[in-house]
């Protein structure tokens, strides 16, 4: 797809008049401008790739005014960076140490930081000595997908003269640092006098195997040679570049089968290699993975790399490729099932092997001791099913789908005019374990339930939304599954961040089947069933209608059967054939249950009965699926505001005790309102006390009545 040109000077405008109210200079306002208008296209820049700066003046601390380059810090993503994203580091003394002959990472990074105006600010990017040695104002610099596909060839260097000419410096592949701003300065200056002695300007330079720069003397000229250029590049390839994240069709019904058997294989072998045995899914599957898989060099042409070797830290080199599922219906299916499984636990594990030799043999070649990374995939391709981006957060598996996506179409735009030709395996080695590279995934402990998937049934309500928020807050994936889907969607909108809203009827079965293939679909699997919907009717046994007590059993009892019924199937299929115990992945099933199981009150029997059936169907999945680590628990709850108890319910309860409202609602041994939040706390302890099933929770400010004896 055609790169378009959206400058507007009506924007550009827009953006000095705001900046400049808070103090912002018109240079740092127009970079922060076309920094948007480049992160915007994902063609150009994804998920925090690319750089740019500006040279500028600002004033030291003795008010003097100085020379500065305004340079993307390490963490801003263009798409969204505000103007203390690109911190202002002193240019001059930057641009001596052009004059050393080399320069450690380390002293690089210190020196930077040492000229950083605000020390408080992000660290500089590390292309930082690149942008100041090129002397003009504005620079840019992307991995656009179309250059990269010409970038790759193998006589890049070549064809990049014979199709931009003079326009464009081009320099061979150098990792980045101090010694690509060195080769770099040097390619500019020899293609700068060219270009000179033929009457024009230059307007970028080509990294071989890396990306693509431009610049000007203003934002608005830079950007435009930025889009000129990859135009250029575009017009060229047989095979246009269209990246389009949206599915355009369906995954295989039956491939999907498989998915939760691949998340239990991924999970369990990865506990060798890492902490962690949680892995979220994010599933791609469209007419570009269709067209990949059809090619007849498919194993061939997965195995030669990255587009760029900044990808490499999101994805590894290389994606694993496992066979398509094709069920026979007239063979049994837990057969076809355990074969496939077997199948791709060897290609798991030699994958596993394949890396752990690339980094003993790259290792050995390096200077510094390296410690070795999880070996595991980031990338999964499955014919039928598409490609599968692998993380330990929805987040990162989001990332690592999108340039897989971003990787297809280089590698099929780039075939097109020639061959996929990306950097060798030193130095992608290099780039993955290069420490600055590393640094931008960050080193902090992930949230302690990163890559748990949990559902909450009765999402809309006051504590359904409440378990969603805290769970969201552990780090949880949460899907929000309401009969109202304006209200799971509300909720969803509310936490954000890769939320699921499903609107369910719980009773029906079948809409039961639809909503857990959405969340396997969604997110691999799933690891905690909070099963909290429920409602209550008021009645006497001697008067009440049997229809109204089928509803109430329905919905309170043969509901939560329902949903723990597709929970523990997902659990089973995850733990596949595993007969370690100790290396089972397991799973929760969390119930909202009632004081009512166990201190009825007059007038609530359908309710009462059916939460007391409830709390025996949690004692049996306990007792029956102990042995699979699949744990069952229950939080009994009392006098909470909610769609249960209203304002009205209160009103009246509180007038036929000749009380106030408030002392209805704290009158308990602890004279205290037990608030939805309370709740919600308490599913979430019961979530974290891995030694703990069959136990009913109390959350009722002390109830004697209540009490389990």
């Amino acid at each position: 797809m055609t790169c378009k040109n959206n400058w507007s000077n009506d924007a550009a405008k827009n953006y000095i008049s705001k900046y400049s109210a808070l103090g912002i200079s018109e240079d740092l306002a127009l970079r922060t401008f076309s920094a948007r208008l480049l992160g915007s296209d994902p063609e150009l820049v994804l998920h925090g790739g690319g750089n740019t700066s500006v040279k500028s003046t600002s004033r030291d601390i003795l008010g003097n005014e100085i020379n500065v380059l305004h340079v993307k810090g390490s963490g801003w993503d263009l798409a969204t960076i505000e103007p203390e994203g690109h911190p202002a580091v002193k240019l001059n003394p930057l641009i001596k140490l052009k004059e050393l002959p080399e320069l450690s990472d380390e002293d690089m990074i210190a020196a930077q930081r040492q000229n950083l105006l605000d020390p408080n600010s992000p660290n500089p990017s590390v292309e930082t000595l690149l942008h100041a040695f090129i002397p003009h104002k504005f620079i840019d610099h992307t991995h656009s997908l179309a250059v990269l596909a010409i970038a790759n060839q193998p006589n890049a260097i070549e064809l990049c003269k014979e199709i931009f000419g003079r326009k464009v410096a081009i320099v061979p592949y150098v990792m980045p640092g101090f010694e690509l701003a060195k080769e770099a300065f040097k390619e500019f200056q020899k293609a700068n006098q060219a270009a000179l002695l033929e009457g024009i300007e230059l307007e970028g330079m080509i990294l071989i195997n890396h990306g693509i720069f431009s610049f000007g003397e203003t934002a608005k000229l830079s950007y435009e040679r930025m889009i000129s250029l990859v135009n250029t590049a575009e017009k060229v390839l047989k095979r246009k570049v269209n990246l389009n994240f949206k599915n355009s069709s369906k995954s295989n019904n039956n491939s999907n089968i498989i998915i939760p058997y691949l998340r239990g294989l991924i999970g369990r072998i990865s506990k060798n290699y890492c902490e962690n045995n949680h892995w979220v899914f994010d599933i791609r599957n469209n007419e570009k993975t269709k067209e990949l898989f059809s090619n007849k060099k498919l194993h061939l042409l997965i195995n030669k790399g990255v587009a760029t070797p900044d990808h490499v830290i999101r994805t590894k080199a290389k994606p694993l490729l496992l066979e398509m599922f094709e069920p026979d219906e007239n063979k049994n299916i837990d057969e076809q099932i355990y074969n496939w499984v077997k199948n791709a636990k060897g290609k798991i594990n030699n994958y596993v092997s394949e890396y752990e030799d690339y980094f003993e043999r790259n290792s050995k070649l390096s200077k510094e001791e390296k410690k070795q990374l999880d070996p595991l995939p980031r990338l999964i391709l499955i014919p039928g099913i598409g490609l599968i981006g692998l993380g330990l957060n929805k987040k990162s598996s989001i990332v690592a789908a999108d340039i897989g996506q971003a990787w297809i179409e280089t590698l099929l735009s780039s075939i097109s005019i020639g061959d996929f030709n990306p950097v060798g395996e030193k130095d992608t080695f290099d780039l993955e374990y290069w420490g600055l590279e590393q640094a931008k995934l960050g080193k902090n402990k992930p949230p302690h339930l990163s890559g748990k998937i949990v559902a909450v049934t009765g999402a809309g309500g006051v504590i359904g939304s409440q378990i969603l928020k805290q769970f969201k807050n552990a780090g949880a994936e949460v899907i929000a599954i309401d009969l109202d889907k304006k209200s799971a969607d509300l909720i969803a909108d509310n936490l954000g961040g890769n939320t699921l809203a499903i609107g369910c009827d719980i009773t029906d079965k079948k809409a039961l089947e639809n909503t857990f293939d959405d969340i396997i679909t969604n997110f691999g699997g799933l690891d905690i069933l909070i099963s909290n919907a429920g409602a209550a009717w008021e009645g006497s046994i001697a008067e009440m209608n049997e229809s109204l007590f089928r509803k109430s059993m329905e919905l309170n009892l043969f509901a939560h059967f329902y949903v723990s019924k597709y929970a523990i199937k997902i659990f089973h299929s995850q733990d596949f054939c595993e007969e370690d115990k100790d290396n089972l992945i397991g799973g929760q099933i969390l119930f909202n249950i009632s004081k009512q199981a166990l201190n009825p009150g007059p007038n609530f029997g359908s309710y009462g009965i059916s939460k007391a059936a409830l709390l025996a169907l949690m004692r049996q999945i306990s007792l029956e699926e102990g042995l699979n680590k699949i744990r069952a628990n229950g939080i009994n709850a009392d006098r909470i505001k909610s769609g249960l108890l209203n304002e009205e319910m209160i009103t009246k309860r509180a007038a036929s005790r000749g009380i106030s409202e408030s002392e209805y609602m704290s009158g308990n041994l602890l004279q205290s309102e037990v608030l939805a939040i309370d709740v919600a706390k308490a599913f979430l302890a019961l979530a974290e006390m891995e030694k703990t099933t069959g136990a009913l929770l109390t959350v009722d400010g002390g109830n004697v009545a209540a009490m389990v004896r």
